[in-house]
């Protein structure tokens, strides 16, 4: 590996760890400024139109979050390489990625834009893990093909689970569960790269 291919995947790994880090830490520090938010109740975009601090805290968190993870997306594209799928799913969640900076940038009150926003990040999601588990699978790479099968899964699930029987009045359970699968993912993803960056440097 040269050592520009090497310095990506470093900078990669350690976005992919910031990003969720960023994103869940703004989102539940906006959550203690916003006494009328209700994990039941509410969506989680309603914290990014209450007054501030708890809306600068909220959007600008997922702004960063998403920049952060689309420098995540481009390490993967050097080791999801070789085949299609791995391109291809790479190139969603690139896109997925983009949704969630959208979310930040037009908040709840700018409709329809954060709208389709919000709608392209959960559905992206799943659908780029299911191509990049078909990646895993023709590379031979069984137990990554299970875990990210399994995060493609519990991501949707929750959703159609949460349009099937309605388990809570609001989204925030739904919108948070999708969020914690992709960060679980992409955090143990990034190990994966720093430690494919590191064995490279050795």
């Amino acid at each position: 590996m040269n050592s520009k291919r090497q310095l990506r995947l470093k900078i990669s790994g350690i976005c992919g760890i910031l990003a969720p880090t960023v994103a869940f830490g703004c989102i539940l520090l906006s959550i203690t400024f916003a006494p009328n938010f209700s994990w039941t109740d509410s969506a989680l975009s309603d914290l990014g139109v209450m007054p501030n601090p708890t809306a600068i805290l909220f959007n600008s968190g997922l702004i960063i979050s998403g920049i952060l993870a689309m420098v995540f997306a481009s390490g993967l594209f050097s080791i999801l390489k070789g085949k299609s799928t791995g391109r291809a799913g790479t190139l969603l969640f690139l896109l997925d990625c983009l949704a969630l900076t959208a979310i930040g940038v037009f908040p709840e009150n700018t409709r329809p834009m954060h709208f389709y926003a919000s709608v392209a990040f959960f559905a992206l999601f799943p659908l780029s893990m299911l191509l990049i588990t078909a990646y895993f699978v023709l590379a031979s790479r069984n137990r990554m093909a299970v875990f990210t099968f399994l995060v493609s899964v519990f991501a949707a699930a929750v959703w159609i689970v949460e349009f099937w029987v309605r388990y809570v009045p609001g989204v925030a359970i739904p919108e948070t569960l999708s969020a914690i699968a992709a960060s679980f993912w992409a955090v143990v993803t990034s190990f994966i790269m720093l430690r494919a960056a590191s064995r490279s440097h050795k």
